[in-house]
């Protein structure tokens, strides 16, 4: 039996016209095209300008160094966070300050402000699969600067005022095959404070043009947020029908399960209570491919570690993912209904 593609890019035969016409126009490297992507973007998530980078990896240093954090500095950042994060410290020299989080995934702002003591200097808020916070108000009563990444919740939204992108003085996003927005790999780093906006420009500058994200590549991000609003409803309509085959089971859904919470569908992910493995292998017997959920997150380094963070080692150790984009047929999502209902 054929297992049902764990995810793929929701890319249209005629999107790839957009990439054609730029090979036509005999200019494939960085151009118009990626500056009117950017605009495009920082637009939609509410920002004002920014940069866009080749690599997710160039776009965290960048932002880093935008805030003026010195070697020897340190960030609180939660184990729910990828683990490139710790090479982007490596880079920089900057130390982090691990949390827990909360119970919906998010970092914890009781933890955070318990490290304040540790003297921080930024805040790399991260939000997991879809998730963003009621508000964002919390986050900013700790005094210090934001790194918001939304590269798995660009679209969420809270009671229709709450959006992803919001809480950060400075907004990251990758957009990679799996990602909402795919543009084949690169990502983006923007800002609405002109003296952020003006370092992050700079920190870009340093390895123009060979680190800027190519016109091919912001073409495909281009048609993609054209389309965004249709993309994200269809995807949050599968994420609701796998919410209700999930309360079916003895599995929890990570994150929010509010009918406030408009998720963007970037994935499905629940805390299975048997072994992650045994959940796995019986959705591959089914026809429907499954993985862990964090097990690039810097967490899977401590998964020994409940007493230091209680709420994340969970989903750490036994949340696992189900595909969820735009191009499953009726019989895949029937499948992945099934298996999600008879998870215990």
């Amino acid at each position: 039996m054929a297992l049902i593609r764990f995810y793929k890019p929701a890319l249209y035969r005629k999107d790839m016209d957009a990439v054609l016409q730029t090979m036509v126009d005999e200019k494939i490297g960085p151009g118009e095209r990626k500056k009117e992507f950017l605009k495009l973007f920082s637009a939609y998530i509410g920002k004002k300008d920014g940069i866009a980078l080749r690599s997710y990896l160039d776009a965290i240093v960048a932002s880093l160094n935008a805030l003026e954090l010195k070697e020897g500095d340190s960030v609180l950042i939660s184990v729910l966070s990828p683990k490139i994060y710790l090479e982007a410290f490596r880079r920089t020299g900057i130390k982090p300050i691990l949390i827990d989080t909360d119970e919906a995934g998010l970092p914890s702002l009781e933890d955070a402000a318990n490290k304040l003591e540790e003297n921080p200097k930024a805040f790399i808020y991260y939000e997991p699969v879809c998730q963003i916070p009621e508000n964002f108000e919390g986050v900013k009563e700790l005094g210090l600067p934001v790194i918001e990444d939304i590269s798995q919740s660009l679209g969420s939204v809270w009671s229709e005022t709450v959006h992803a992108g919001m809480g950060g003085d400075i907004v990251i996003s990758e957009f990679e095959e799996n990602g909402v927005i795919s543009t084949g790999g690169g990502a983006a780093a923007v800002s609405s404070d002109d003296d952020k906006i003006e370092k992050l420009k700079k920190e870009a500058a340093i390895g123009s043009p060979y680190v800027d994200l190519p016109d091919m590549n912001a073409a495909l991000g281009i048609v993609q947020l054209g389309k965004i609003d249709a993309l994200l409803a269809r995807r949050n309509e599968l994420y609701r029908l796998f919410t209700q085959s999930q309360m079916k089971s003895g599995a929890k859904l990570f994150g929010a399960s509010s009918p406030s919470f408009y998720a963007n569908g970037y994935g499905f992910s629940v805390v299975v209570n048997t072994r992650p493995d045994e959940a796995i292998e019986f959705a591959q017997k089914h026809g429907v491919s499954s993985r862990r959920t964090f097990t690039s997150s810097i967490g899977s380094r401590y998964q020994d570690k409940y007493d230091r963070f209680p709420n994340a080692i969970a989903p750490v150790t036994r949340a696992i993912s189900f595909p969820l984009y735009p191009f499953l047929s009726k019989s895949e999502i029937e499948s992945i209904q099934r298996v999600v209902s008879h998870l215990g």
